[in-house]
């Protein structure tokens, strides 16, 4: 975007929402881009087809500033494209990947129009100092460092306007992200057991609640709660007097970002890996949540080995015994009971009773996709994690994903593990991941020098 004086323009409206993305009349979004990529494979130009049609997709999905865009970024982290036939992937790949590009920031003097409208007082009279450029734009919203006038430094999270309304009038059209999630099945048939209508309304909940930053600020409070004071993870604390619907305001804590980090020295990134599992898994365990914006922007790294987690606005809620019941799923694999692990997944409502596979090829299939728990330890994430696990679930053991089904609730979980895996695998990170998870759900002995920290501060706080 320019500073040329005119606001983004995001279009309103069922009709205008679906508009981009419906190629015939008559015909759903999800069924005519599925039809105009099965009509590409069967050009003799199919190569040069594919290339416009991934950067027409994209830009649709990416304008839209709204549902699609979310959803698109939350099924590009669950379904990678190893998980794709041949003949999509390279559309599907190319879409998908320019989703997570950096949004053009909107003009600054909007950001300020926005701030003083939902504050309701001028900027100057809020913040001795406001930085108009602006530190990440994402999709639904910019984040500008500011001073206030007792010297604190704040980050503000800008929402851009117009962006809710539009969000909620694709949410308010039920069949919007039904027949984008068709789409996504169409491409990868492995998954064709997924309930498609439960999977949408859960994503439907989760951007729901993502656009509301009162709520953002709510999550981000009760995690900071949690772990303030703690040795190794850190959680910026929230303004509330300086928070609104569309503005959140908080500490602005400097760092590493991801790509830096992934150059440290070794001991830093091992560091730095098994703080961001520990925090998965300890949030889950002891909180009952799950961030599910595992996304490398959201972290920063810093040289005492400790990491800030940032943007709690995709948040999950776990029962304690689904959380249980997530634990003994890996914990079966790494013990290879394939009886024990078969019970667990007919549990989780991963499998249908009707439909099930035996437990050994549940086993097999899933020891496969799970290769960082069943590996001898420590083991080492590597680039090519996620695209070998799901390259195996989606292609070698499709006999199996095409039995299987992925509960509407373990979805989030299930975009967070992935998110989790792609950042440990950028770094690198080497750990006895077992040990760690029996720590934090066992109450196992501490097995590192951050095990002992972390359960001398729990233990502290009782």
């Amino acid at each position: 975007m320019t500073d040329s004086g005119e606001q983004r323009r995001i279009p309103g409206g069922r009709v205008a929402r679906v508009a981009p993305l419906v190629g015939l009349a008559g015909r759903t979004a999800g069924e005519a881009v599925a039809g105009s990529l099965r009509r590409n494979r069967q050009t003799r130009d199919a190569r040069a087809r594919q290339a416009r049609a991934a950067a027409r997709y994209a830009q649709r999905l990416g304008n839209s500033r709204g549902v699609l865009m979310k959803a698109g970024q939350i099924l590009s982290m669950l379904l990678p494209e190893s998980g794709a036939d041949a003949e999509y992937r390279s559309v599907y790949q190319r879409a998908f990947a320019r989703l997570f590009d950096d949004a053009p920031p909107m003009p600054a003097h909007i950001a300020l129009a926005t701030v003083e409208a939902e504050l309701g007082r001028p900027v100057g009279e809020l913040f001795a100092s406001f930085d108009p450029r602006p530190l990440a734009a994402a999709s639904i919203g910019q984040v500008h460092a500011a001073t206030l006038h007792d010297g604190t430094r704040v980050a503000v999270k800008v929402q851009y306007p117009g962006v809710e309304a539009a969000i909620r009038a694709d949410l308010a059209n039920t069949e919007l992200l039904a027949t984008f999630l068709q789409l996504i099945l169409t491409v990868v048939p492995a998954l064709s057991r997924m309930d498609v209508r439960a999977i949408a309304a859960e994503v439907s909940e989760r951007i729901s609640e993502e656009i509301d930053y009162l709520r953002e600020a709510a999550n981000q409070r009760e995690y900071a709660a949690a772990y303030r004071g703690h040795p190794f993870i850190h959680i910026p604390s929230v303004h509330d007097e300086l928070s609104t619907r569309r503005i959140l305001t908080m500490q602005l804590i400097e760092g590493m970002r991801y790509d830096e980090a992934k150059t440290a020295d070794r001991g830093l990134r091992d560091a730095w890996g098994e703080v961001i599992y520990r925090f998965v898994w300890d949030s889950l365990w002891r909180l009952g949540l799950t961030n599910a914006d595992a996304h490398p922007g959201n972290y920063l790294f810093h040289p005492d080995g400790s990491v800030t987690f940032l943007d709690f606005g995709c948040v999950k809620r776990m029962t304690p015994r689904r959380a249980q019941g997530v634990d003994a799923l890996i914990r079966h694999i790494a013990a290879r009971d394939a009886r024990a692990l078969h019970s667990c997944v007919l549990e989780l409502g991963m499998i249908h009773p009707d439909h099930a596979p035996e437990p050994t090829e549940v086993l097999e299939a899933m020891t496969d996709s799970y290769r960082y728990t069943t590996a001898p330890q420590p083991f080492t994430f590597t680039p090519d994690y996620v695209p070998a696990i799901t390259h195996s679930m989606y292609r070698e053991n499709r006999a199996v994903a095409r039995k299987s089904s992925l509960p509407a609730e373990l979805v989030m979980i299930s975009r967070n593990g992935v998110g989790m895996f792609a950042v440990l695998s950028g770094l690198r990170a080497t750990a006895d991941w077992n040990a760690i998870r029996d720590e934090v759900c066992r109450n196992a002995a501490p097995h590192t020098t951050y095990g002992r920290l972390d359960a001398d501060y729990w233990a502290a706080k009782l």
